[in-house]
């Protein structure tokens, strides 16, 4: 009854249950028990006028039906991670699906962004998703078109777990185009929320959907959004509650990726795979492989030899006495590094001369174009 009548994220009615407890705050919406502390005259009859209305025993038949089930706090599946919330807490969660959403949650990421996304962010986050799902993470995201899709997507793709978090009642999936999305979602994954059964949303309940997302996973990745984003409302809620908030970055040029740069010159961390992102909430050991670029067989010579080699002109050949100057070393010395470049395939004898083969130049006339 409680979820019918009490809005998301309402503090002052959440700060209300949590003193006197749900049993007697359904009390006191149907009784003559006065007005709560700190409670307006005009919030109190609006939240009396609801109570009037609902009909919690229907919610559940409903909900019974459609396969939905309802979570409070304390019981054995609930996330006990939204307790950070505080009196924003929700007051329970309708959730559609078979897993256990408390195991679920412990091992999880939040993929959010924009719904207007460019084809490099829904690339990305598809990625992003499948990546994690085959780490054995759970990828979390509210369901929308856009970054969200893409994420919920990828980890399906990958036969990994995801899980939805809808700003309506999870029995009327929105939007409505990703009706068959949502519905493989709930045979495969979760579809959570926290209104109960017909309810619609409404633009401040997609915001406040947002901090469910946050405080549901332990960090919250943001690969597309723009300077006014639903998604950067999910990261600063992260970062609120102490979570791990990353970032992947686009195009400085693109406005889609303008907030992800500004969270990045904030808290957030950048990361670019799924790797990355393990490494950081994951688990002492979940590492992400050594980046750098490949090793050049030329890489591998002794510096003696290496500074011979940088001694030989780019395509004429030189003499001993000159490739010796040119290498600060003796003539005898430069000798034996040659003859060992060039049992290695680097240099070729001409005459008196000495000049680099095409495996010595190949690599290094590649360095210089890209430079």
């Amino acid at each position: 009854m409680l979820s019918r009548v009490v809005e998301p994220g309402d503090e002052v009615c959440g700060r209300w249950i949590r003193e006197v407890g749900a049993p007697e705050a359904v009390r006191w919406l149907y009784g003559d028990l006065g007005q709560p502390r700190g409670m307006t005259d005009g919030r109190w009859a609006g939240l009396r006028a609801r109570a009037a209305r609902a009909d919690p025993e229907r919610d559940l038949a409903l909900a019974r039906d459609a396969g939905v089930r309802f979570v409070c706090p304390g019981e054995p599946e609930w996330p006990a991670q939204l307790d950070d919330l505080g009196d924003s807490r929700p007051v329970g969660l309708w959730v559609r699906g078979r897993a256990g959403l408390r195991l679920w949650a412990l091992r999880s990421v939040a993929v959010v962004g924009a719904r207007a996304c460019t084809e490099y962010g829904a690339h990305m986050a598809a990625v992003l998703g499948a990546g994690l799902a085959e780490r054995g993470w759970v990828v979390v995201s509210g369901g929308a078109y856009g970054i969200d899709g893409a994420a919920h997507r990828g980890a399906l793709g990958a036969g990994g777990a995801t899980v939805a978090v809808l700003a309506c009642g999870v029995d009327r999936p929105y939007p409505r185009g990703h009706a068959q999305l949502i519905a493989r979602i709930a045979e495969q994954g979760l579809v959570v929320g926290e209104l109960p059964p017909g309810e619609h949303p409404t633009p401040s309940r997609f915001i406040l959907r947002n901090r469910v997302i946050a405080a549901l996973t332990r960090g919250t990745v943001v690969v597309e959004a723009a300077y006014r984003s639903g998604a950067l409302v999910t990261a600063r809620a992260a970062q609120r509650l102490g979570r791990f908030t990353m970032g992947v970055p686009g195009p400085v040029t693109s406005g889609l990726s303008a907030g992800v740069h500004e969270l990045l010159r904030g808290e957030a961390v950048l990361v670019s795979d799924a790797a990355e992102v393990a490494e950081l909430v994951g688990d002492m050991g979940e590492l992400a492989p050594e980046r750098r670029g490949p090793v050049l067989p030329r890489d591998l010579l002794e510096p003696g030899a290496g500074r011979v080699l940088a001694a030989l002109p780019a395509r004429d050949q030189a003499g001993i006495e000159e490739i010796a100057r040119r290498a600060a070393t003796s003539p005898d010395d430069a000798v034996g590094r040659l003859y060992e470049l060039r049992a290695l395939g680097f240099v070729e004898r001409h005459g008196d001369g000495w000049k680099l083969t095409r495996q010595a130049t190949a690599p290094v006339r590649g360095d210089r174009e890209r430079c």
